[in-house]
């Protein structure tokens, strides 16, 4: 069994307000969920406007499987408009 774990540091631009924040995280979190059947949370910068951490999980029973789900969930965050990926990273366990 296999756990694999993507993290990405993004970029709000525009973003105003907290509340504003969460709607945009809200939004990618629930879409991620419900598409691809993963694990999200944000990690990191909660109290930051512009700055956002989150983090996808899944568990697969091999490697190549849980990285098809991480690479197809990373393309979802990088073609949402209102983020910008400023770092990525994955992990397997």
């Amino acid at each position: 069994m296999v756990t694999g774990v993507i993290a990405w540091e993004l970029h709000l631009d525009g973003c105003s307000s907290l509340k504003q924040k969460r709607a945009i995280l809200r939004s990618l979190k629930d879409r991620l969920r419900g598409r691809h059947n993963v694990a999200v949370a944000e990690t990191d910068h909660q109290d930051t406007w512009q700055r956002a951490e989150i983090c996808a999980a899944t568990v697969s029973a091999d490697r190549r499987r849980a990285n098809e789900v991480l690479s197809r969930v990373d393309s979802v965050v990088a073609s949402e408009p209102r983020v910008r990926i400023i770092d990525s990273a994955t992990y397997f366990y």
